[in-house]
């Protein structure tokens, strides 16, 4: 008979060999070209999946796309489906700490040992695919791509009762679109990514849409530009879908901060949910939540049976959005926010003036190179005292001396200070916000390696 001391040994052995075997893993799979450099087909992806046998056609899903909101929404419906006690598959993008947070069951990032196991059963079909791309001059398949391959694998195999799948960029050429989701969600829309999606909204718009599918049904969010829901009606009209509108089929009618969140009314399309608790900061999240809901009420019943009220209230009650308006210290209290451009920097604006109080707010900002820097930091100027410029370890970041130049000249000198390193840019941040005295605080913000760095500085790893 083993003794303990020796199965201990054993199980020590197997896991450090298996966090290494997820090093490899990681590695190969960092390999291909990044998430960021988009090849506008689906036929990569399509082939991968008619090799494993179809895998995305094993569960339902709804498929959500939008240009800010996606995450939260996206874990919102999730944990709405969680308290209808169905088994759900989780897939987000990009990751706050972990690759394996993009691929999570039951709302929790999937273990080490089923990522590797997945990845070792996709593996040989990435390489074929490759093989065949590149025999006629066609590219690798991408980061993005094999990460959605092992998430359509896993949801199938376990299987899922239902997949909420984030998209990564756009809609219609995004490798999560070879699901034909009877559910379809469409956030907020604005200018992102425009080397690939384009400068005009409408083009994004166009785009995103491609995500609506015969016969489903597409719940949208609120959009400012008409042109935008002339577009997304279109499509749903082509294809025989339909479509409804927050606003106009369902929507927030009534909210008030609380303490560590809000309080709201929600009209769904088929029920009233009166006195909802949200443990998420911003209106915004109010209006995802009212989404969330409309998408629950159209997967569940087609939009015509109302979501039983203390299922509701369980499932908000559980609902988080690690790294959205995140409260991660308190004294000073630290907030990250993984707005990245200039439509998100805005929510987070309003967000901060509608639910904190705070007598001095001290910003450290650190962007991605591609990014519109200079739009982002105009529209927190006004809710901030003081800027703090630095940089992550991305190799996309600004270098802080750039944006430390922007940030002058639309902060003034005497607001702005540059520190290269982001742990003392932290610091410095909370001893800026301490001359506040006790209702000082600090945000960080500027992409979501902002906030996954400074919540790992902070010691919140979980996701």
């Amino acid at each position: 008979m083993t003794s303990p001391p020796e199965r201990s040994w054993r199980d020590s052995a197997r896991d450090l060999e298996l966090r290494q075997r997820m090093r490899e893993v990681e590695a190969a799979i960092l390999s291909r070209a990044p998430e960021h450099d988009l090849q506008p087909s689906l036929d990569r992806i399509a082939a991968v999946m008619e090799l494993l046998g179809d895998p995305q056609r094993n569960f339902p899903a709804i498929h959500l796309t939008g240009t800010n909101g996606k995450t939260s929404t996206t874990r919102i419906i999730e944990s709405i489906l969680r308290a209808h006690d169905l088994s759900t598959g989780r897939f987000t993008s990009p990751h706050l700490h972990t690759i394996r947070e993009r691929v999570a069951l039951n709302g929790a990032p999937i273990e080490v040992d089923r990522f590797v196991a997945a990845y070792d059963e996709v593996s040989p079909y990435l390489d074929l695919v490759d093989a065949r791309a590149q025999e006629t001059g066609g590219p690798r398949m991408t980061y993005f791509e094999a990460v959605v391959a092992i998430a359509y694998a896993v949801f199938a195999d376990v299987p899922v009762d239902v997949a909420i799948v984030e998209v990564g960029m756009g809609g219609a050429w995004d490798a999560t679109n070879v699901l034909d989701a009877p559910v379809s969600v469409i956030t907020p829309i604005a200018l992102d990514h425009q080397h690939f999606l384009g400068d005009r909204v409408t083009d994004v718009a166009t785009e995103k849409a491609g995500i609506i599918k015969a016969d489903g049904i597409a719940v949208v969010g609120l959009q400012e530009d008409l042109d935008v829901v002339d577009i997304l009606r279109s499509r749903a009209e082509s294809v025989g879908a339909r479509i409804l509108f927050e606003g106009n089929d369902f929507g927030v009618t009534a909210r008030e901060v609380a303490v560590g969140g809000q309080l709201l009314s929600v009209r769904g399309l088929a029920g009233e949910y009166p006195e909802l608790y949200l443990p998420l900061h911003g209106a915004h999240q109010a209006q995802n939540t009212a989404v969330a809901i409309a998408a629950v009420e159209a997967f569940l019943g087609g939009g015509e049976q109302p979501i039983d009220l203390e299922v509701l209230l369980a499932g908000l009650a559980a609902a988080r959005s690690p790294g959205r308006l995140e409260v991660v210290r308190r004294s000073p209290t630290v907030l990250v926010d993984a707005a990245h451009n200039p439509a998100g920097a805005l929510v987070l604006r309003e967000a901060l003036r509608d639910s904190f109080t705070f007598s001095r707010l001290v910003g450290v900002i650190a962007i991605l190179k591609d990014k519109d820097a200079a739009e982002m930091l105009e529209i927190l100027e006004p809710v901030l005292d003081e800027v703090v410029i630095t940089k992550t370890t991305s190799p996309r970041a600004m270098s802080p001396r750039e944006l430390g130049e922007l940030a002058e000249e639309i902060f003034g000198e005497h607001r702005v200070s540059v520190l290269p390193e982001l742990p003392e840019a932290l610091d410095r941040a909370a001893e800026l916000a301490d001359e506040g005295g006790v209702s000082g605080g600090v945000v960080a913000t500027g992409s979501v390696t902002t906030a996954a760095e400074v919540r790992m500085l902070l010691g919140h790893t979980e996701s």
